[in-house]
């Protein structure tokens, strides 16, 4: 790195993308002269990691916004790694909320697999998960259905974005890294009324927030539950991000 380099603020040495706001906040508390803009459809927070600088961009949910937004990640920051950071849902029995999965091979309907070398080992007993990642356009919110995804596909955990990120950096021969927190699990569905509380851009619908509790009270309950699950996983993923970052800008 020449210190041009060091000194061009637009440049990253790490880009980031994610859904929601929730799903990386704990780890931008970690970063230093954190500072947020937006960018067309998109917030972006740049900050520094332990001299390592950091480019966010939260996309909101599916594929064609993640599309969207890797490429104005890409085209403003240019990158040296990028990561599809943020929450999955479970697939198989046994796996947790607030484990780890680290993605080494991508599906989504229709679409070729993609293949990502991934050197950390398989460790289940630890709450680290390196297996496969589906990718499809809904909220799955029931056991039944993730059951179902799991067999077919043969995957570890499901989410709505990674799979189209991956194959934009493979088109443009960007250094790719995935990882993914468990926020849900096979214990239970989700409840019925997250399908509508979330808009595209991650953010909370507060007229279907009003609506849900009118038509059924208890489901404050059901909602604060998943609230909490998803803090703490975001703090499980800020964890090992500690740890992943600091390798990936070792290993440029």
């Amino acid at each position: 790195m020449t210190a041009a380099d060091d000194d061009d603020t637009a440049r990253a040495d790490i880009g980031i993308v994610c859904a929601l706001p929730l799903e990386a906040q704990e780890f931008m508390k970690r970063c230093e002269r954190v500072r947020s803009y937006t960018g067309g459809d998109f917030v972006f927070k740049g900050g520094r990691y332990d001299g390592i600088r950091i480019v966010l961009v939260e996309s909101g949910t599916g594929q064609a916004r993640a599309r969207r937004a890797v490429q104005a990640l890409d085209d403003a920051h240019h990158p040296k790694w990028i990561l599809s950071c943020g929450f999955a849902g479970a697939l198989q029995a046994g796996v947790k909320v607030g484990q780890i999965l680290v993605p080494n091979r991508f599906v989504t309907p229709e679409q070729p697999e993609i293949h990502v070398e991934v050197s950390m080992p398989h460790q289940p007993n630890r709450g680290l998960h390196v297996g496969s990642l589906l990718t499809v356009e809904h909220i799955v919110h029931t056991v039944a259905e993730k059951k179902t995804l799991g067999e077919q596909f043969q995957s570890v955990g499901v989410d709505m974005e990674s799979y189209t990120i991956a194959e934009y950096c493979k088109s443009q021969h960007k250094r790719f890294f995935a990882v993914r927190v468990f926020s849900d699990d096979m214990s239970a569905d989700l409840p019925k009324e997250v399908l509508s509380l979330m808009g595209p851009t991650g953010a909370v619908r507060m007229g279907a927030v009003l609506g849900a509790l009118w038509n059924r009270p208890s489901s404050a309950q059901d909602m604060w539950k998943l609230r909490e699950q998803a803090i703490s996983a975001s703090e499980h993923l800020a964890n090992f991000l500690d740890g992943v970052v600091k390798q990936l800008h070792a290993a440029q």
